[in-house]
C-alpha cells in the first residue's frame, strides 16, 4: 500500500466514525493554527490588552488539550491529521501538528 493510499479516507462501515472524526479534527487543527498565528501577530503589534492576551492564550491551551484528548480517544496521532492533498502537498505545515 502506498503512502497516498494509506492516507485516503476509507468508507468501510467499521472505520466511518474514526475517519469522520479524523476529518473534523483536521479542520479544527487547521483553524487552531490559524487562530494561533493571528493571535501572535496581534500580540507582536500590541493590539491586545494584557487581559486579552491571557484569555486568548488560555483558550488556545484548552483547545490544544481537548484536541489531545480526542486524538487519544480515537487512536490518532498528530501526523494523522495532516491530510495529503496530492500535488498540493500536505494540508498542515510539517512539524506543526500538535
Amino acid at each position: 500500500m502506498t503512502t497516498a493510499e494509506s492516507r485516503r479516507v476509507e468508507l468501510d462501515a467499521d472505520t466511518v466514525e474514526r475517519d469522520l472524526v479524523k476529518l473534523v479534527l483536521t479542520v479544527v487543527e487547521l483553524l487552531r493554527q490559524l487562530m494561533e498565528r493571528q493571535a501572535l501577530r496581534r500580540v507582536e503589534t500590541g493590539d491586545l490588552s494584557e487581559e486579552q492576551e491571557e484569555r486568548i492564550g488560555m483558550t488556545l491551551m484548552l483547545l490544544e488539550d481537548r484536541m489531545d484528548v480526542l486524538r487519544t480517544r480515537f487512536g490518532l496521532e498528530p501526523e494523522d491529521l495532516n491530510i495529503d492533498l496530492g500535488p498540493l502537498g500536505p494540508l498542515l505545515p510539517r512539524g506543526e501538528q500538535k
